[in-house]
């Protein structure tokens, strides 16, 4: 069973938490994981910033930060998705993308995030985005 608690600064506008809901589920049943329990938070650029300064020692905003919070070999997930819909905005006008549909592909992002896949080098980034836009697409997104 997946358990999701979404939060959104009231502040800012998202995307339905059913949707949200969804797109973490599918992402995590295509990945074969069963159980979870995961916060998806929707934030401003100065708790994103915050964040990224305290635990990557970078002081600049970003789009999406996930921890995970229990043992990657662990078939249960724990975590956090903060999403900063500010920059998920940005990035959607410059990219020409529906900004609803960015928001997903943060979603999909940090989900993988929480699974271990990682960003750090550019063969690493160019499969994360092909498994993102296979989920958006079985998403129907």
């Amino acid at each position: 069973m997946h358990k999701v608690k979404i939060e959104t600064d009231p502040a800012l506008v998202g995307i339905k938490d059913n949707l949200v809901d969804t797109i973490y589920k599918h992402i995590l049943g295509q990945e074969g994981i069963s159980e979870s329990e995961t916060s998806i938070i929707f934030a401003n650029k100065s708790l994103i910033q915050r964040l990224k300064k305290q635990f990557f020692n970078l002081d600049e905003p970003t789009d999406v930060i996930a921890f995970r919070l229990n043992d990657y070999s662990i078939n249960k997930v724990e975590g956090e998705i903060y999403i900063c819909l500010p920059v998920a905005k940005e990035n959607a006008e410059y990219f020409g993308e529906p900004y609803q549909r960015e928001i997903a592909r943060l979603i999909i992002h940090g989900s993988l995030h929480l699974l271990g896949c990682k960003d750090d080098t550019e063969e690493q980034r160019l499969e994360m985005q092909k498994l993102e836009n296979k989920y958006l697409k079985d998403l129907e997104l």
